[in-house]
C-alpha cells in the first residue's frame, strides 16, 4: 500500500472513531446520545421510523450512511449476511431480524472504538445471531463461499484499493450470492479531480469511482446481473446509488450430464498449464472461484 493510501485509510479511521466515541459519551447524557452531524443525503433519516424505533438509540445516532441496504437486499429466512463496514451495527442489527434466528449477520469494520459499540448495540437490542470482526474490507476474515449477501452502506468508496473490494466480495459470496450495496457514484462525465472539488474523500465525494468504473470492476471480479441505480443526489453529479450484482452459479457439466475427462471445477485440463475456463466468459481463476474448488497438489 503506498504512503498516500496508508494515510487515507488512517484518516477514515480516526474519522469513524471519533464519530464512534461522540455517540458513546452522548449515551450519558439525560436524553441519549445525539446523531452525529451529517447532512440530508447521510444518516439514520434514510431508515424508517418504525426501524429506527426497534433499535438502540446509540445504533441510529452512529449510522453516517447514504442508505438503506437492509431494505433493498431482499434478505431471507436463514441467510448468512456479511455488512462491510458495520460502523455502530444498524445495519447488521437490522439484517439480524430479517434473517431470523437460523440465519446469521457478520459486521466488519476495521475501528475499534465502533466495534465497541457495536458490540454494546448488539447486547441491548437482545441479538444472538450476530458476529462482529475488525478488519479492513480489502483483506475480508471470513472463508470463500460462505456468505449469501453482501451489504455495505457508503463504505466501498471510501476504500483506497476498490478492486481488492469486489474481488474479496467475489470470494466469500457462495455461488449464486448477491450484494446488494448503498454507496456513492459519481457521473461518467466528472474527472477525478472534479469529484475531489465536490468534497473530500473520508466524507464519501472525492474516492467515489463513476458509474462505468463501478461496474468495470464489479465485471472483472466476475460479477454478472450488475445494476446500478442512483437514488438520490449528495453533490453536483454525485449520487448515492444501489447496487446490485450477482455471484454467477456454478459451469454446469456438458449437455449430456456427464463431466468431460478432462474438466473439473469449471476449468477444462483443470491442473495443467493448458487449463482454461470452461465458460469462456470468465479467467479460470474466476471459473475456480465460483465452482468453489481449486486444484490440489
Amino acid at each position: 500500500m503506498s504512503e498516500q493510501s496508508t494515510d487515507l485509510r488512517e484518516t477514515v479511521r480516526r474519522r469513524y472513531a471519533a464519530a464512534a466515541v461522540k455517540v458513546t459519551e452522548g449515551g450519558t447524557a439525560c436524553c441519549g446520545p445525539e446523531p452525529v452531524e451529517v447532512d440530508d443525503n447521510f444518516g439514520s433519516t434514510l431508515y424508517a421510523t418504525d426501524e429506527r424505533d426497534a433499535l438502540p438509540a446509540a445504533a441510529v445516532a452512529a449510522s453516517l450512511g447514504c442508505g438503506n441496504p437492509t431494505a433493498v437486499a431482499e434478505l431471507r429466512e436463514g441467510e448468512r449476511v456479511l455488512d462491510l463496514g458495520s460502523g455502530g451495527g444498524i445495519d447488521v442489527l437490522l439484517s439480524a431480524r430479517r434473517v431470523g434466528p437460523t440465519g446469521r449477520a457478520y459486521g466488519l469494520d476495521m475501528t475499534e472504538e465502533m466495534l465497541a459499540l457495536a458490540l454494546v448495540n448488539a447486547a441491548k437490542a437482545g441479538a444472538t445471531n450476530v458476529e462482529f470482526l475488525q478488519g479492513n474490507i480489502e483483506s475480508i476474515p471470513l472463508p470463500a463461499n460462505s456468505i449469501d449477501v453482501v451489504i455495505s452502506n457508503c463504505v466501498i468508496n471510501l476504500s483506497t484499493d476498490k478492486p481488492a473490494v469486489f474481488t474479496e466480495t467475489f470470494r466469500v459470496l457462495k455461488a449464486g450470492g448477491r450484494i446488494g450495496v448503498s454507496d456513492v457514484v459519481a457521473d461518467d462525465t466528472l474527472t477525478p479531480e472534479q469529484r475531489a472539488e465536490r468534497g473530500d474523500h473520508v466524507g464519501c465525494i472525492a474516492g467515489a469511482l463513476s458509474f462505468a468504473e463501478y461496474r468495470a470492476g464489479l465485471e472483472a471480479a466476475g460479477f454478472a446481473d450488475i445494476d446500478i441505480t442512483p437514488t438520490h443526489q449528495v453533490a453536483d453529479g454525485m449520487h448515492s446509488a444501489i447496487v446490485h450484482a450477482t455471484k454467477p452459479l456454478a459451469v454446469p457439466s456438458p449437455t449430456d450430464g456427464e463431466p468431460k475427462a478432462d474438466a473439473c471445477c469449471g476449468v477444462n485440463a483443470c491442473c495443467t498449464a493448458a487449463e482454461t475456463a470452461a465458460d469462456p466468459a470468465l479467467t479460470v481463476t474466476q471459473a475456480e472461484t465460483a465452482s468453489g474448488c481449486t486444484c490440489q497438489s
